[in-house]
């Protein structure tokens, strides 16, 4: 190939890798302004208002395994048995952990907004044949 092209090639080369930085950088800049989908709406995260720190530990996530039991409390991850300030974790459940300080013991819920009822079955799982 005479050398004047591959000189011309070798420049739209370069111009076209510059120009896919440059679209790379712009499209991962605009991607950090877009919001989380699955993050779940403010009035659903009791630490979203101003008042949870006030009324002290929150607890935000539980992740149970096989031989794992992990909480999210306030923002810092603690393991069944472990520390979080002062308190010991006592209990990690799917819905609550228990908190021990001293003789003081401290049940986070985690939905603490929503009330179980207990549900009552017909019949005692029976099942009721009705005469015509």
């Amino acid at each position: 190939m005479d050398e004047p092209v591959m000189k011309a090639a070798h420049r739209l080369m370069a111009a076209l890798a510059a120009c896919l930085a440059l679209w790379s950088l712009g499209g991962m800049a605009s991607a950090q302004s877009l919001p989380d989908p699955t993050r779940p709406p403010a009035a659903l995260n009791p630490a979203s208002g101003s008042d949870a720190t006030e009324s002290g530990p929150v607890l935000q996530s539980v992740l149970i395994s096989r031989g794992r039991k992990v909480a999210v409390i306030s923002g810092e991850e603690v393991r069944q048995n472990g520390k979080f300030h002062e308190w010991t974790v006592v209990r990690i459940a799917a819905t609550e952990v228990v908190l021990r300080h001293g003789k003081e013991v401290r049940k986070l819920k985690l939905f603490p907004q929503v009330e179980r009822q207990p549900t009552r079955r017909a019949g005692r799982g029976k099942v009721v044949k009705q005469r015509q």
